[in-house]
């Protein structure tokens, strides 16, 4: 996915269809001169509607629809004929898509599932025609119910990406480069931090041809949960992920601080990232002997899994996915 056309946050107007008005009519034949009401009711406005597709991976065909509008109901007719319904819009997003209501940033639903369909803006209910205002009292009623007036609110669409390992780091980690021997996804790489403006997802391999999803999020930085650096804009495709697979390089000045610090951005985004499980790999571990190396061990977390791996020599990447592969099937 290239950051051209990568794009995980929409918003646009959503107006559903009003209801048509149902129908004053009196049936009229030849023999019966003075027939009964029989004025149909009107057509539902058409909704404006959400649905899953798994094929999708952005939001991007949406980026340049403003108003997003359905269709009116049709007035009722005589003959107890109601009137049509409304065109449904129906909008295909991908999976892990958060939708918003942006005046109040209210979350009202979210879409996990290939096929599923959830109405974003509900069309105005049809009005009754006459002849279900009959009475013993008043048997020929003069009037009817007007279509219900279809809603116009602006909503907000955000992309939650779905994945089973989401690499978290500063920038600069070799996260990007991990993903990149690891799977067939080519992201950007270069020398310099946030080279990584997009999140990239790439399907690694396994034994006996098992697959998982890893996605690469742009760098964290410290103060990121108050909107520095890109700020909290791609920590939301984090809370999607089942494993957090945090990467610090070992030429970083103290592992153990770099490690907390990514850990309180996370809570102080969303406390319950904190109960994935977590994984630490230490990067660019070819810059490593022996001797440092078990210093270094000592050094880390006690509680929590590590391994030392190297993109570049391509050393315990069997053992990170051997990890990996260990705690997506616990």
């Amino acid at each position: 996915m290239s950051s051209s056309n990568f794009i995980d946050y929409v918003k646009f107007c959503s107006r559903s269809g009003a209801g048509g008005a149902g129908s004053v009519h009196f049936r009229r034949e030849k023999h019966v001169p003075k027939g009964g009401p029989d004025g149909g009711n009107g057509g539902r406005g058409g909704h404006i509607i959400l649905k899953g597709n798994s094929q999708l991976w952005t939001l991007l065909h949406l980026k340049y629809q403003k108003h997003v509008i359905a269709g009116n109901g049709k007035p009722g007719e005589g003959g107890r004929r109601s009137g049509a319904q409304g065109e449904d819009i129906i909008l295909e997003v991908p999976l892990g898509t958060v939708a918003k209501d942006f005046e109040s940033e209210k979350k009202l639903f979210e879409i996990t599932e290939d096929g599923e369909e959830v109405i974003l803006t509900e069309g105005g209910r049809g009005g009754l025609g006459n002849e279900n205002f009959k009475t013993a009292t008043n048997q020929t009623p003069r009037f009817a119910q007007p279509g219900e007036a279809g809603k116009e609110e602006w909503v907000v669409l955000e992309l939650k990406l779905l994945a089973d390992v989401g690499l978290v780091g500063f920038p600069n980690a070799g996260k990007s480069t991990l993903l990149s021997v690891l799977s067939a996804a080519k992201p950007e790489i270069a020398d310099y931090p946030f080279t990584t403006l997009t999140p990239n997802l790439g399907v690694v391999s396994y034994r006996d041809y098992k697959s998982f999803v890893m996605a690469d999020i742009p760098g964290i930085i410290e103060g990121a949960a108050e909107g520095k650096g890109l700020g909290i804009r791609f920590l939301r495709h984090i809370e999607r992920n089942s494993i957090l697979l945090f990467l610090i390089p070992a030429d970083a000045k103290d592992i153990n601080q770099e490690y907390q610090i990514l850990l309180g951005e996370l809570k102080k985004y969303n406390p319950e990232l904190l109960d994935k499980d977590r994984i630490l790999a230490i990067s660019k571990s070819d810059l490593l002997d022996e001797e440092l190396t078990n210093e270094m061990k000592q050094e880390l977390p006690k509680e929590l899994p590590h391994v030392f791996i190297s993109s570049v020599t391509q050393t315990g990447l069997l053992e990170l996915k051997d990890l990996l592969w260990k705690f997506l099937n616990k």
